[in-house]
This record gives C-alpha cells, structure tokens and sequence, in this order.
C-alpha cells in the first residue's frame, strides 16, 4: 500500500496519510508521494480544494522518532508544509492525534476541523529536539501567549482546548468529520476560482511575512539543538519506551 492515499473527485482532492502502523508518521515514503500528489492537484484545474487527512486513529505522529532514532530519517520540513504556500485552498480533517509535525502540518492548512478524538500537541522538548514550522507560525494562528503554552510545556492539547484557541474552528462526532470537510470544499467551490485564490494570496501575504528570515534563524538554531547528545537521547528513550535522561549538552 502506498504512504499516501490520493483521492481527485469532482472540483476536490482527499490527500490521505496512510502509514497506521507507524501513526502516520512523516517519514518512509510518505512526504515524496505527496509532493508528487500536489504537483498534480496544482497543475489539475478541475482540483479546486484540497482535504488532508490520515488512516486510523491519527492524523499524524509528526516526524518519525524510530527513523530518527536509527539514522534513517531524512528532514524534509520545506517539503513537508506544502500547503500554505499552495495557491489552492486546504481543509485539515483532523481524525485522531496531530503532534510535532503532524500538528504543523494541520496548521499548515487553510481551514482545520477535528474529530472528538483527535488530540494535538508539540511534544519535541520531551524528545530533546525542537518544533519546526510551529516556532515561526503558531503565534500567527492563536497568539503569542497560546502559542507560548503549547510550544514551552509540550502538553497535550485536546479538542474543546483547541477550538478555544482558535487551532480548529468545530469539533465534531468521527462519523461527522469527512462529510462535513467535503460540505466546506463544496461551499468553496461553489465561489468564484480567482476570488477564492486571490482571497488566499492576500491572506498568505500577511500570515508568511518575513518567515524565510525567521527561518533562516531557525536553520541555525536547529543545527545547535539537533546536534545535541539530548537530541540523540530523547528518540532513543522513545524507541526503548523509557524516560530520558537529560544532559544538557
């Protein structure tokens, strides 16, 4: 089966991530299928409106602690926030647990709605690495003291949290999720093409500002966190199902 289900119909596209065994992780083959998928979906007129989803209980693990924990993962994050740079609209349908990547990915979207068990959180900190995309973007999408709490504490978020926040903007009953993802990309459809996608590019001026300097920044500062004897620690624990233990170094 491939990484990633990849679904056109009429005016819409469902993107599904399809690795459940590994909680739909962003690693294996998953992020070059994607690419691919949206190239054809950006290129394809009929496709007006994106939905991404996942198989299973999550929506997305984020990056792929035992690839990382063996070496095999490869960080691809420009690769892995497509959609906010997409001149097409996207709709996060957010069916179970969206941590580190997995929840940036959702941000990433243009509209996010969840499922009563979905639950979402930036847990890198107790990994002994460090949130990617969130750092530059959360604060735009709910505000710096929000963005502050999920980002510093890695607490897990759950959904009424969420819609609170502003992360999601309705929580549905699982059943309820897809067909109303696919009722929103209708009423977008419905809309006028260059309206919409001029919406969009209006709204993406001010929501991407000045975020290739932030980065640039955040390449260096990585490179630092990433290179720690922590970052190696915490996948490691995580693989070996204990606590870490921190150095600090």
């Amino acid at each position: 089966m491939p990484d990633l289900l990849y679904e056109k119909h009429d005016n819409y596209a469902i993107f599904t991530y399809n690795r459940p065994e590994r909680l739909n992780a962003l690693g294996g083959q998953l992020i070059n299928q994607l690419t691919e998928a949206i190239r054809d979906f950006t290129n394809d007129p009929q496709m007006r409106v994106g939905i991404v989803t996942g198989t299973g209980r999550a929506f997305s693990a984020g990056g792929d602690l035992k690839e990382m924990a063996d070496g095999t993962f490869e960080r691809q994050f420009e690769a892995t926030y497509p959609y906010s740079g997409n001149p097409k609209p996207f709709i996060a349908a957010i069916n179970g647990l969206a941590v580190g990547g997995g929840m940036e990915t959702a941000l990433d979207c243009d509209i996010r709605i969840c499922s009563t068990e979905a639950y979402f959180g930036l847990f890198e900190p107790k990994r002994g690495i460090m949130a990617g995309y969130a750092t530059k973007h959360l604060a735009r999408v709910i505000g710096l003291s929000a963005a502050n709490y999920i980002l510093l504490t890695a607490d897990r978020i759950e959904p009424e949290q969420a819609l609170k926040w502003g992360i999601v903007t309705e929580v549905l009953e699982p059943e309820q999720l897809m067909p109303r993802a696919i009722e929103i990309a209708e009423l977008i459809v419905e809309n006028a093409p260059l309206s919409v996608e001029g919406t969009k590019a209006q709204i993406q001026e001010w929501r991407l500002a000045k975020v290739d300097e932030a980065l640039r920044l955040g390449t260096w500062v990585s490179k630092v966190v990433h290179a720690s004897e922590d970052s190696k620690e915490g996948p490691k624990a995580f693989a070996e199902k204990r606590d870490p233990v921190w150095t600090g170094g």
